[in-house]
């Protein structure tokens, strides 16, 4: 993916989910517009492991040790 290729997707994203976002708060549907938030904050986690995977691996890792004690 290139970086304009990059650019358009985020654009994509945040135009698509700010728009559901505001039409929920206008709404008054707050928890339409925290799962709205949610699926952002997903969709952007799983871009950014498309480009760089160590670091979601690494993330897991802490958390398995971390239980574990």
């Amino acid at each position: 993916m290139t970086c304009q290729q990059l650019a358009e997707e985020l654009k994509r994203i945040a135009t698509t989910q700010v728009s559901d976002i505001t039409r929920a708060v206008k709404e008054g549907q707050k928890s339409i517009a925290l799962n709205e938030v949610r699926d952002m904050a997903r969709r952007l986690e799983l871009l950014a492991e498309a480009f760089d995977p160590k670091p979601a691996a690494e993330a897991a890792e802490a958390a398995e040790g971390a239980q574990a004690a």
